[in-house]
């Protein structure tokens, strides 16, 4: 979970916008960004997504018709939400937020990259793990 910088633009407004599936975030510094659910689920700063460390991340997939199912504000830094498929871990904070509206372009273009390399498609169903679950929840 990325954490709130000295000096980093607060936000100031913040609109769920379920039929178009984003989330609407306009911050002090009067950037204003369109957040799709999708990108927001797929970059999730989760250990389930994340993982704990470099090269532990895990390839998201099936994310395309994401919903928020809630969110929920985390002190004054961030907001949790929740997501239709049931993942609820992910904390993002205000700068984090700001990074992903920010790079859009960037992080589709780089998720796009890892589904060609790891020949799976946008909208396959994530793999089922055998006999595992992530214990950080």
């Amino acid at each position: 979970m990325a954490g709130l910088q000295a000096g980093a633009p607060a936000p100031q407004d913040i609109t769920v916008h379920s039929q178009s599936r984003v989330l609407e975030i306009s911050f002090s510094d009067g950037a204003s960004f369109r957040i799709p659910f999708e990108l927001m689920r797929v970059y999730s700063p989760s250990a389930e997504v994340a993982g704990h460390g470099p090269g532990q991340e895990v390839l998201q997939t099936g994310k395309r018709e994401v919903t928020l199912s809630g969110l929920e504000p985390v002190g004054n830094y961030a907001i949790q939400p929740g997501f239709s498929d049931g993942h609820d871990t992910g904390i993002y904070s205000w700068d984090y937020l700001y990074f992903l509206g920010s790079q859009q372009d960037k992080l589709w273009a780089d998720y796009h990259a890892r589904l060609t390399a790891a020949g799976v498609d946008r909208d396959a169903p994530m793999p089922q793990k055998a006999g595992s679950s992530c214990a950080s929840h």
